[in-house]
């Protein structure tokens, strides 16, 4: 396998979508190409070296209707973005491999295996916590020796937030300056047009989906903004003082910060209007870096996904619900 494709896909895995609420279309870009999803289906559409669309679908089951528990609130947070977050990475598996060149992706070994995806998600958890987690805490910690204002939860705990949002935004603009994730970029783009074209109720076209924003207020980078916020909330609560309780604290509270921001987005979709508005607004702004304008090409792929999922969503009897 070539170094760049893995690289390719262990930032395109940093960069994954959360998930979407359950009766909402949602996506994801991932290397050339875009997986889509309905409630009870997901197609990826990948366009390969030689330029022909190649596509993978199949049916899902939503983890609430497998685990009951799974449909209180918190926990169905965090199970969705379990879901999403396996679903994820099964497409970007496909992709990688429909993006192998044809003499390599003729071999099984030379194809990307599960394994390979393990550890390169592995890699993704490890420098996602030693990058939003350790380097924040440990900037603060040697600012609060020179600085006594940073000595009480709060003034500690806002600092410690704001140097991990600055790093986020700073990841994203130098992975940005790499054409090939502009073009996972771009993708990103073509897969919001076509989510706004279906929700607008328009014939599914590239015509039709040029017209939309590339923004979208569903976005995954939305989602981890809120993270981001309800962290700094989060951790000003706890009465942790030393370095290491503080750092193993920010890990194990993961998943229920996850599942508290999932409550939030949901609530702020349900209330809509300027709470959706506020709540979205750093998404928005950061989706200026996360999306990029997108070709015709790219947006037919797009198209393609989302009317695999459909197609299959209605044959096993199910009817998206745009709310």
């Amino acid at each position: 396998m070539h170094l760049p494709l893995f690289v390719r896909l262990l930032v395109s895995s940093h960069t994954l979508a959360a998930g979407e609420d359950e009766t909402l279309i949602g996506g994801q870009a991932v290397i050339e190409g875009v997986m889509m999803r309905c409630p009870h289906s997901y197609c990826v559409a990948v366009r390969r070296l030689d330029g022909k669309l190649v596509t993978e679908e199949g049916p899902l089951v939503k983890i609430s209707e497998k685990y009951r528990a799974f449909g209180w609130p918190i926990l169905r947070g965090i199970g969705t973005l379990g879901q999403a977050l396996w679903l994820g990475m099964k497409a970007l598996r496909f992709s990688a491999n429909a993006a192998l060149p044809e003499e390599e992706r003729s071999g099984k070994k030379a194809e990307i295996s599960p394994a390979l995806m393990a550890a390169n998600l592995a890699i993704s958890l490890a420098f996602f916590i030693f990058l939003y987690k350790f380097v924040p805490l440990y900037l603060t910690t040697r600012l609060s020796g020179w600085l006594p204002a940073l000595a009480g939860r709060i003034g500690f705990n806002l600092v410690d937030g704001i140097i991990r949002i600055a790093l986020f935004v700073a990841f994203l603009l130098a992975i940005s300056c790499w054409k090939d994730i502009r073009r996972v970029f771009e993708y990103h783009g073509a897969e919001h047009r076509v989510v706004f074209a279906f929700e607008a109720g328009e014939r599914l076209t590239v015509e039709n989906a040029q017209r939309y924003s590339t923004y979208h207020p569903r976005c995954g980078t939305s989602f981890l903004m809120v993270v981001m916020l309800v962290s700094i909330a989060a951790y000003a609560a706890l009465p942790f003082e030393d370095f290491a309780s503080r750092f193993i604290s920010r890990i194990v509270l993961l998943p229920l910060i996850a599942g508290v921001s999932y409550e939030v987005v949901r609530a702020a979709a349900r209330g809509r209007g300027r709470l959706l508005a506020t709540v979205t607004a750093p998404g928005l702004w950061l989706q200026r870096i996360t999306t990029r304008p997108p070709q015709d090409d790219q947006v037919e792929v797009a198209i393609r996904a989302l009317e695999g999922a459909l197609e299959l969503e209605r044959a096993q009897g199910g009817q998206p619900v745009i709310a």
